[in-house]
């Protein structure tokens, strides 16, 4: 790892790439902890993440357009399932784990 060389702007603009579907995840989640059945849960993220694929749009703005969606979770629920700082939690921790500063 000493050699090692990180570009965060580069790292940023592929997530940014992915158009928010690298939180699905977290959404298909968090419908299912507001009650909406897996499989339910399933066909709705996959429906706006096929949408995002097929016309190049922002996953995070049809979660929020889409009723069936919106049904379940909040307007604060849904930005919360694209919070980046939940998948970097543990990164400090990580790194002083693998003995990197």
């Amino acid at each position: 790892f000493e050699k090692l060389i990180v570009y965060p702007e580069n790292m940023r603009a592929n997530i940014d790439r992915t158009r928010g579907l690298i939180f699905s995840q977290r959404v298909l989640l968090t419908l299912t902890e507001k009650g909406v059945t897996r499989e339910d849960a399933y066909k709705l993220v996959q429906k706006n993440a096929m949408h995002v694929w097929r016309n190049s749009t922002d996953f995070k703005s049809l979660l929020l357009k889409d009723k069936d969606v919106t049904k379940a979770l909040s307007k604060k629920d849904i930005e919360g399932c694209f919070d980046l700082q939940y998948h970097l939690r543990n990164v400090d921790k990580t790194f002083d784990e693998l003995g990197i500063k």
